[in-house]
């Protein structure tokens, strides 16, 4: 046990290193041949695509359809929006020669996707009775980022991104807040992790975005992750895409546009707001395995307990589709396979050995505190099904207890400092952008969302009176 342990850097010691130790064991991910580029393994794409399953039932219950559009995007139509254009183009990697061909235009490879949606939705709209349009879109795309991190920050990944357009300006606010509600669920109900949502400020707004709203999670080093965006564009890529439409009294008028996502970098929050020192802690409604039974079986009754786990796999797998494990292999010792199973973040454990098969009983494990507990082989299955609900809703509890004694309410500076800037720190703020920049300079920490409500006091950086509520954060 002890030799496995040593092999993850303590958190305490090196968080950074740690988050790279316990993927690496966990075996989420490798690095490909080019830099910045991840190989994902089986075992992290079965979590995205349990948050995949959640989310896209979501969207399709609120109307949203799923459709695919290209890879590529011609430059010309790329530039149409300038302030989108301006905000990616740093991130933006060309295509420039197909086979032997060298191209008369450079296609971008997509960093997001509303240009390409926005020239098809002004062919497909012709009048009101063709809205509103709801798509969605699984796919991947790339942005070449200078920092690169596993999950966090790679330079391709996996998301979702929603590009909408109605009819009128008020349906377009609803359906951005609306989304952005799912993604709240998404986190608290499936990730059991808590976020702060509100409006992002005019500096760190989404390109071309009239509003940008976000969710913020709180990582174990203190450090903030945006974990998802839902933006209201209002008439901006409309117009630059001539998204206009017949309405009912005959008029010709511009559509309203928003466009929503969230991607792979959930994987990477799950790691740094649940892991420890001994690997991942699993919700168990994104666990790829909820529960495995480790036989303890050895000498003569060896069979009989394998048998035994056997049967209590297939008795806990019948319990509402539940995704369990018996983890049978000779090969290895049981201590041995207890350290894999909680590096792997598994929920529950079940162990049975010679002496449980006597006594009629079974062993359950939690991973998230490590609690064992004896309990009659008879009540097996309900008392699996009540321990996972309870590991769900306590590592829930554990990430908010976490956030909420780390959110400070601050009235300087300093007193952001003083807690070395590691939490979410709130403060009143003046409109004036450049004490944003001016506290970025002297903390490191941005300004990661403006919550609903009067301000009160003075801006903490100019000491002027405050106009906005803000969320200040080291993020990643």
């Amino acid at each position: 046990m002890q030799r496995l342990l040593k092999e993850i850097t303590p958190r305490t010691e090196d968080y950074s290193q740690w988050y790279l130790d316990v993927i690496n064991k966990a075996d989420l991910m490798d690095y490909a041949p080019v830099r910045g580029f991840m190989v994902i393994k089986p075992y992290a794409y079965r979590v995205w695509e349990l948050i995949q399953a959640y989310m896209d039932a979501r969207f399709q219950e609120t109307g949203h359809q799923n459709a695919y559009f290209p890879l590529l995007i011609p430059e010309s139509l790329f530039k149409r929006e300038a302030q989108h254009v301006e905000g990616f183009s740093p991130e933006v990697a060309w295509v420039t020669q197909g086979g032997s061909e060298e191209l008369s235009e450079r296609l971008a490879i997509r960093p997001t996707s509303e240009t390409i949606t926005g020239i098809m939705y002004a062919k497909w709209i012709q009048s009101y009775r063709d809205l509103p349009v709801l798509i969605n879109q699984w796919c991947n795309v790339l942005r070449w980022e200078k920092a690169t991190r596993p999950f966090v920050r790679p330079r391709e990944f996996l998301w979702q991104e929603g590009h909408t357009v109605h009819r009128t300006e008020a349906d377009a606010r609803e359906e951005t807040q609306r989304m952005l509600n799912i993604y709240v669920d998404t986190l608290r109900d499936v990730l059991a992790i808590p976020a702060l949502s509100g409006e992002k400020s005019e500096r760190e707004r989404f390109a071309g975005a009239v509003e940008t709203w976000a969710l913020e999670a709180l990582m174990g080093d203190g450090r903030a992750l945006q974990a998802a965006t839902s933006h209201f564009l209002g008439q901006n890529f409309a117009r630059v895409f001539e998204i206009d439409f017949l309405d009912e009294d005959g008029e010709r008028r511009l559509g309203w546009t928003t466009s929503w996502g969230a991607s792979i970098r959930l994987i990477g929050a799950l790691i740094m707001v649940h892991g420890d020192d001994r690997g991942l802690r699993l919700p168990p409604r994104v666990a790829p395995i909820q529960v495995v039974v480790v036989p303890i079986a050895a000498g003569p009754q060896r069979e009989q307990v394998l048998d035994a786990a056997r049967q209590a796999g297939a008795e806990i797998g019948e319990i509402g589709g539940l995704r369990v494990h018996v983890d049978d292999r000779q090969e290895y010792t049981p201590g041995w396979k207890f350290n894999d199973w909680e590096m792997r973040g598994v929920p529950v454990r079940v162990e049975i050995g010679p002496r449980d098969l006597a006594q009629g009983q079974v062993v359950l494990v939690r991973r998230d505190t490590g609690e064992k507990a004896v309990v009659p082989r008879n009540q097996l299955a309900l008392r699996v099904r009540e321990l996972l609900d309870d590991v769900q809703e306590g590592l829930y509890q554990q990430a908010l207890s976490w956030r909420d004694s780390h959110t400070y309410t601050v009235s300087s500076v300093d007193e952001i400092l003083a807690h070395d800037v590691r939490g979410f720190f709130k403060s009143g703020l003046c409109a004036e952008s450049a004490c944003e920049d001016r506290l970025q300079t002297a903390t490191g920490a941005t300004l990661r969302v403006l919550e609903a409500g009067e301000p009160e006091g003075a801006c903490l950086v100019c000491g002027a009176p405050a106009v906005r509520r803000a969320v200040f954060a080291r993020a990643y």
